[in-house]
């Protein structure tokens, strides 16, 4: 059974404990990469790869599941990923804006979209959604470092 937690609660878990999240590198027929304007903390207002936490009691290919059909608008199923490595990212801030930091381990996978594929990409996480090419995503300073750290990695 999973839960969302009350924000106290979550907020003491942030603050003493890493969460685990899934990454996605999203990639068209062509090679480019979804990245989203993140509307929240961490990494708010930077690009950066769809993803989110996985919930206590959760089953990784039902977070999979979840996260994708929340973040891009359509359920994909972890069978049809690649597995790319786990990953931390360590931020300063938190989701509250309050006086800690924030610890992610994340679990990476790599997704294909189809060119010309008409996702309506949801906004309840980010302000907007753009596709990048490599060289754009590693150039930019408007990219978060978390995510350039993937391609940087030959992702």
């Amino acid at each position: 059974m999973t839960s969302i937690l009350p924000v106290d609660t979550f907020a003491d878990i942030v603050k003493y404990a890493p969460l685990v999240s899934i990454d996605f590198i999203v990639r068209n027929g062509v090679g480019d990469v979804l990245l989203g304007r993140r509307l929240n903390r961490p990494a708010q207002g930077y690009w950066f790869v769809p993803g989110g936490r996985i919930l206590k009691g959760e089953r990784l290919e039902d977070a999979f599941l979840r996260l994708t059909k929340v973040e891009l608008g359509t359920e994909q199923s972890l069978s049809g990923a690649s597995f790319l490595g786990i990953f931390e990212h360590f931020y300063d801030d938190n989701f509250l804006n309050e006086n800690f930091s924030t610890h992610y381990v994340v679990i990476g996978y790599s997704l294909v979209f189809p060119v010309g594929s008409k996702n309506s990409f949801p906004r309840e996480q980010h302000t907007d959604y753009k596709w990048f090419s490599t060289d754009e995503i590693i150039q930019s300073d408007s990219v978060h470092k978390y995510t350039k750290l993937y391609f940087s990695k030959g992702i």
